[in-house]
């Protein structure tokens, strides 16, 4: 074992004590009130844990009013629980805050471009309910510096925000390339951005649709920065909850498979009212009473948000101003990997 793996072992098993005990106490505090739903009920809102603004995810506008595909999953999941996707109270969180504050039950539900790992789902006392948005970890650098690859960054530093998988994911990518960065390690996404446009780093890592919409307000305009062509690492985001209320999850992840089956079948917010539709989507009175769910949970959420590809387009495809290809996160039936189980 090395110096370094022996360093993160006694880290871990230091960890796993205290992050075990925050979660015994939120479970038990969860179970005396009867469950997540039964508390998002008693309150009448479903607070829902988001970023502190990245565009296509969650944003807020000038106006104050909240969109992305995170937002507009936590709209849905309201839809579902409450009756109306109005009911959701937005709580922007800095990536080190957005665990404690899952745990702690401050919130209800993380949906905040978080990545899908074992390390979280092992240590820290969550579940991810599924897979919102296939990612992958990204390089961003000044056009006119020169660098076409990640290799040509040897040497140089790289800003990277604190708490994220990014950072160990960097470590470990330069690591194998036998090369070294240096790494300017900032508090929020904010900083991040700042200190990279500011030039006290050569390059920016994030997720790749995070840099895209950084990029967006770019002082001097987006087209004076590239992303390199190199994927550092998977990053699988999507909603997260606390691990002490399997019903919850069961909820939170059918409301996401809803979305995409709605996809599948050619169900849109426009015709989901339609009868035929509404008995297609039903998976029957002994499910929604298991779950918890009032009958017709699933038509409310598509009707709310739309089906997966609408919200694709709305926040991150033609119809926005990121303008992302789908790639992999297009249907199973058209090369890509977003599927959802059978009901029966």
């Amino acid at each position: 074992m090395t110096c370094f793996e022996q360093i993160v072992r006694r880290l871990f098993l230091a960890t796993v004590p205290l992050l075990m005990a925050v979660t015994s106490v939120a479970s038990v505090a969860n179970a005396a009130d009867g469950g997540t739903l039964a508390q998002v009920k008693s309150h009448g809102t479903l607070r829902c844990g988001v970023s502190e603004g990245v565009a296509g995810f969650s944003a807020k506008d000038p106006s104050g009013r909240w969109s992305g595909i995170d937002v507009d999953f936590c709209r849905a999941l309201a839809a579902a629980a409450l009756g109306s996707a109005d009911r959701v109270t937005f709580i922007p969180l800095k990536a080190s805050a957005r665990f404690p504050a899952l745990r702690t039950g401050a919130v209800d539900l993380l949906s905040r471009n978080t990545t899908w790992t074992l390390v979280r789902e092992s240590t820290l006392g969550i579940q991810f309910a599924g897979v919102l948005y296939y990612d992958s970890q990204a390089l961003m650098v000044p056009k006119n510096s020169g660098v076409k690859t990640a290799a040509g960054l040897a040497r140089s530093t790289v800003c990277v925000e604190k708490d994220t998988s990014s950072e160990t994911h960097l470590t470990d990518y330069f690591a194998a390339l036998r090369s070294n960065v240096k790494l300017l390690v900032v508090d929020s996404a904010t900083e991040a951005a700042n200190a990279f446009f500011a030039g006290r780093c050569n390059a920016y890592t994030a997720d790749a649709s995070h840099l895209a919409a950084t990029r967006l307000l770019a002082p001097g305009g987006a087209q004076a920065y590239v992303l390199l062509p190199e994927q550092i690492a998977k990053e699988p985001l999507g909603p997260a909850v606390r691990d002490d209320d399997p019903e919850w999850l069961t909820l939170v992840r059918w409301v996401l498979f809803s979305l995409i089956a709605a996809e599948e079948s050619g169900i849109t917010r426009e015709n989901v009212r339609d009868p035929l539709v509404i008995r297609a989507l039903a998976p029957g009175d002994d499910i929604d009473t298991a779950i918890g769910a009032e009958p017709g949970w699933e038509v409310r959420a598509v009707q709310s948000v739309g089906n997966y590809g609408e919200l694709f387009d709305r926040n991150l495809g033609s119809q926005s101003a990121l303008n992302l290809e789908r790639g992999l996160n297009r249907l199973w039936t058209q090369g890509g990997l977003m599927y959802a189980p059978p009901v029966r």
